[in-house]
């Protein structure tokens, strides 16, 4: 059985659901999904993402949406639906909220785990991207297995 660490920020769409599930074709897969919640210190760098993808509008909502210790209940639900989601396919998978740094988390859990691989599952974060300051890239010289980056597709 191959066990995965999964790194997400919002529910699991089923287009991903699927992709996940099925990149090893037959074989079990074994998933801990870790979720983590949005951080108010991130706003700037989303908006700078929005308006570099042309979605004006999302950058100028961006102080909408909750952020901080009001993320954690819409985290919570986002976990368990993306858990629920991989369960339905026959995958086994249990996970967690991020509350420390994740990095530092990610580490412990794949340690813990033995996990074979790392995929971090986000949308498009340009600016963190271009300055290799992003989750996999940064993960790729902390977590001493192979690291995999897919862009999360919309419901």
């Amino acid at each position: 059985m191959i066990t995965t660490v999964l790194m997400i920020e919002k529910p699991l769409a089923p287009v991903d659901v699927q992709l996940v599930t099925t990149l090893h074709s037959d074989e079990a897969v074994s998933f801990v999904v870790l979720m983590q919640p949005r951080g108010d210190q991130e706003r700037l760098l989303r908006a700078l993402d929005d308006v570099a993808l042309g979605e004006l509008r999302e950058a100028a909502r961006e102080e909408e949406e909750p952020e901080g210790d009001q993320a954690l209940a819409p985290a919570v639900h986002a976990l368990e639906h993306s858990l629920k989601a991989l369960r339905a396919t026959g995958a086994e998978a249990v996970g967690q909220i991020v509350e420390e740094h994740p990095l530092d988390l990610l580490r412990s859990v794949v340690e813990q785990t033995g996990a074979d691989e790392v995929i971090v599952l986000t949308a498009p974060h340009l600016v963190e991207e271009f300055f290799h300051r992003d989750w996999a890239s940064r993960a790729r010289h902390k977590v001493g297995v192979p690291v995999l980056k897919l862009y999360a597709h919309n419901d």
